[in-house]
C-alpha cells in the first residue's frame, strides 16, 4: 500500500477518535445541564431568561416611525406582563387579552382604530392561536389611511390586504409581501 495513503487514513482516524467525545456531550437543549442558558430542567418555554423562543430584543423607538406610539406600547405591554406575571397557561392569555381590552384608547394615535381593534377582540374572545388571528383578520375593518402616519404606506397595506384576504397564515404573509414587492 502507498505510504501517503496509509498516513491519511491514519490520519483521519486520528482525527475522529479525538472529535467523538466532543460530539457526543449534548449541548444546550439538548437534555444536558445547560446551566441557565438553553433548556434545562423546569426550563419550559416561558420560563426561562428571554421567555422563549418568541423572545426578541426591545426595539428602539427613535428608529421607529412613531417614537410616541412605539414608547406607549412598549409601556403598556410592559404593565400587562407584570401584571400577568404570577399566571401561567390559559389563565396567563387571559389575563393578557383582559389587559388589552384596558387599553385608554384616548392616548392612542389613531383612537378610533384603536377602540375598533378592541371591539374585534372582544368579537373573537373565546378563540385563541390561528383562529383567533383569522378571527382579527376577517372581522377588523379597514383603516383610515388619511389619520396614518404616513398614508401612503397605509393605502399600499390596505390594498396588500384586500388583495389577500382570503388567505391566512404563513400564505397571507407571503401574499402580502409579494403585493409589498418585498422579496
Amino acid at each position: 500500500m502507498n505510504l501517503r495513503l496509509v498516513v491519511a487514513i491514519a490520519a483521519s482516524l486520528i482525527v475522529t477518535a479525538f472529535s467523538l467525545p466532543a460530539t457526543a456531550q449534548p449541548g444546550p437543549g439538548m437534555g444536558g445541564m445547560g446551566g441557565m442558558t438553553g433548556m434545562g430542567p423546569g426550563m419550559g418555554a416561558g420560563m426561562g431568561p428571554g421567555a422563549g423562543p418568541r423572545a426578541r430584543a426591545p426595539l428602539d423607538c427613535a428608529q421607529a416611525p412613531n417614537p410616541a406610539a412605539c414608547k406607549a406600547h412598549q409601556a403598556a405591554r410592559a404593565k400587562a406582563l407584570e401584571t400577568c406575571k404570577d399566571q401561567v397557561g390559559p389563565q396567563r392569555r387571559a389575563c393578557l387579552q383582559a389587559q388589552r381590552q384596558n387599553i385608554d384608547c384616548s392616548q392612542s394615535p389613531n383612537p378610533a382604530q384603536c377602540e375598533a381593534r378592541k371591539q374585534v377582540y372582544k368579537a373573537c374572545e373565546g378563540q385563541a392561536g390561528p383562529a383567533f388571528r383569522q378571527c382579527v383578520q376577517q372581522k377588523m375593518p379597514p383603516v383610515d389611511c388619511s389619520k396614518a402616519f404616513d398614508p401612503a404606506r397605509c393605502d399600499l397595506h390596505q390594498k396588500a390586504r384586500a388583495a389577500c384576504k382570503d388567505k391566512f397564515g404563513p400564505e397571507h404573509r407571503a401574499c402580502v409581501l409579494q403585493q409589498l414587492n418585498v422579496k
